[in-house]
């Protein structure tokens, strides 16, 4: 096992790699602790679960809403939970970001520690400290940044994600360097997934090398007022479309990349976007997608990255380096 522990603002987050679920024990006391999953893991792996408070919940995003929240806080309150307790999400990004959430307003904020199980959750979900809810076809609308005191990896949970999970994680993992690492870049377009699938130590090294390269950019804007905005790369469109259409997030982080990039070329004259569109179909990810203009421009409109008639847009000026750039709604709208 690996450890990793990095400073934030208010929370020492400790990062515990190429580690085993069984080390959970070590980490906090299964009396005072309470796992929070959804079904689909939980028919999985329930024998891991075994001597462990649970709280099991439905699977997907349509279900990271506040009646969700209710349901779990009352759980908590007839299992006598108190303010020395610690809730671990135990799943992909909507099991984390629900966790933190309940952990920072239940009794006005408890420890939370997580486990993520998806690709997805192991290079962006799960770190950073955003923790938040849906409201309708709203993406996180209301939320928190809250640190957790821990992330535990155990790629072993890794083995059971269908095809379309790990090409979903691996969206995320060509935004981190499309944003910030050109030599990851190159090293993706030069492999493909099924190397990774393969390769327990190359997916470790991979997942080790996203998770902290997030984290330092986090470390140096936790609150989002400057570079962490870059992190929301593709995110933009991304949101707007997600959940209109019921599109798996990495799905619509990939159409939402590749709008930027075509941003890119017309504002900045970025050169890279042959070789972006190229890897994102490398690894399975949809390019481009059909969508009502207008339905989608009034999600984006009312995006929290929106400042009076303007969004901060996340563009590319070369492959490892994007810039944040005011892009006017109605420039936007004619290039939806």
């Amino acid at each position: 096992m690996i450890t990793r522990k990095i400073r934030f603002s208010s929370q020492t987050t400790a990062f515990y790699f190429n580690a085993s679920f069984s080390a959970l024990k070590e980490l906090v006391p299964q009396k005072t602790t309470v796992i929070i999953t959804d079904e689909n893991i939980f028919s999985v792996h329930q024998k891991r679960f075994k001597g462990w408070n649970t709280i099991v919940l439905k699977a997907g995003e349509e279900y990271k809403i506040q009646a969700t929240v209710d349901s779990v806080i009352a759980q908590l309150i007839e299992m006598k939970a108190d303010r020395n307790w610690t809730l671990v999400g135990v799943g992909g990004g909507v099991i984390t970001d629900l966790t933190g959430y309940i952990a920072s307003i239940y009794m006005r904020g408890i420890s939370f520690g997580f486990v993520p199980t998806t690709v997805l959750a192991m290079v962006d979900a799960a770190i950073g400290g955003k923790n938040g809810i849906d409201v309708g076809v709203y993406k996180n609308m209301v939320g928190v940044i809250r640190q957790p005191q821990f992330l535990l990896y155990d790629t072993s949970f890794l083995k059971t994600l269908l095809d379309a999970d790990w090409c979903t994680g691996f969206a995320e993992i060509i935004k981190h360097a499309a944003i910030k690492d050109a030599p990851m870049f190159k090293e993706l377009e030069e492999s493909a997934i099924i190397n990774f699938q393969r390769k327990a130590p190359a997916l470790q090294k991979l997942i080790q090398r996203n998770a902290l390269l997030k984290t330092k950019v986090v470390q140096l804007d936790e609150f989002e007022l400057n570079q962490r905005k870059l992190l929301n790369f593709g995110h933009t469109l991304g949101h707007a479309i997600e959940n209109q259409y019921q599109l798996m997030h990495g799905e619509a982080v990939a159409i939402g990349m590749c709008f930027a990039t075509r941003l890119s070329e017309e504002l900045l004259g970025f050169k890279g976007a042959g070789r972006l569109v190229k890897v994102i179909d490398r690894y399975g990810l949809p390019v481009q997608a059909d969508y009502d203009k207008d339905k989608v421009f009034k999600v984006l409109s009312s995006d929290k990255k929106r400042e009076d008639d303007a969004i901060n847009f996340i563009l590319l000026q070369r492959i490892g380096k994007g810039v944040i750039e005011k892009v006017k709604l109605k420039q936007l709208y004619k290039f939806l």
